[in-house]
């Protein structure tokens, strides 16, 4: 997990296109659909945050530190604090195969 984080500071990654964040009930989710018969279909929920990063970072090439700034622009929050749930939340989106990494 180290040797990837450190790795992820210098990735230029984008959000695989294909997948979409629909609104179900009030809560904005992705659905990864299993390979196969035997894999279930998994969601990944958004909080508002979470939210915002995918939406201001779709379409665009991005690195971590993009997305620290995203969270610094529209919330009053300490640096590491937003780097700490940006980091959060590429590795998801890595872990989940949202992501497209040069």
């Amino acid at each position: 997990m180290y040797y990837f984080k450190k790795k992820l500071y210098l990735c230029i990654m984008k959000i695989n296109p294909i997948f979409k964040v629909r609104t179900v009930a009030g809560e904005n989710i992705i659905l990864l659909q299993g390979k196969s018969s035997a894999d279930m279909t998994r969601v990944i929920a958004f909080n508002d945050s979470a939210l915002l990063m995918w939406n201001s970072l779709l379409s665009k090439d991005f690195t971590v530190d993009d997305a620290v700034n995203v969270l610094l622009d529209n919330y009053e929050v300490e640096e590491s604090v937003a780097r700490k749930d940006a980091e959060s939340w590429v590795m998801v989106l890595q872990e989940n195969g949202l992501l497209l990494a040069e």
